[in-house]
């Protein structure tokens, strides 16, 4: 099983508070483990553009008043932009699902400071990371739901609405979800 692409939208019982009300995007998943973002959870009082004076990246001017985000627990220094597939790094862009992309090398901020960057893009800073089957049993715990993600949904919802909304595409009420699990 490949889940690499899907959308996991955090059940109402997540156990891990880091993950409450979460939606990721797994931009890999092997036997090795898995490895994706979160898309829905900002750096409290962190823009763009702070980022971008930490890098003494060049913004020719522009605000960069878009929020970054907490990708996840793991290596929170460390960048990681989710993006639509129509920009390549010269670098290094992993392409995940036709989708999405992922880049996670200084020259992708670059160009999105000089507005040369992707149509859509995501900054943020760690990531969600599980060991090999621990995702798996995570989902058979009935702690995350998968689902296919949009661009749409991914790009230009607004952050306290992705969960909801997340849910809403999968033809599902979170108000009908129980957080626990049982076996008929």
């Amino acid at each position: 099983m490949n889940l690499t692409g899907q959308m996991l939208i955090a059940m109402p019982g997540m156990g891990d508070p880091r993950f409450a009300h979460s939606v990721v995007i797994l931009c890999a998943h092997s036997s090795d483990g898995a490895m994706g973002l979160i898309v829905n959870k900002s750096v409290d009082g962190m823009a763009l553009g702070a980022l971008f004076d930490q890098l003494s990246i060049d913004t020719q001017g522009a605000a960069g008043k878009e929020r970054v985000f907490f990708g996840g627990p793991v290596e929170t220094g460390r960048g990681f932009v989710l993006h639509t597939p129509d920009y390549r790094s010269d670098l290094s862009t992993l392409d995940i699902d036709g989708r999405f992309a992922m880049t996670a090398t200084q020259d992708i901020l670059e160009d999105i400071a000089i507005g040369r960057g992707p149509s859509g893009a995501l900054v943020a800073l760690g990531y969600s990371g599980w060991g090999p089957g621990q995702l798996e049993d995570e989902i058979a715990a009935n702690g995350w739901l998968m689902g296919e993600p949009s661009q749409a949904l991914v790009f230009h919802t607004e952050e306290g609405e992705i969960w909801g909304e997340a849910m809403k595409s999968l033809g599902i009420d979170p108000i009908t979800l129980s957080a626990a699990a049982g076996r008929a």
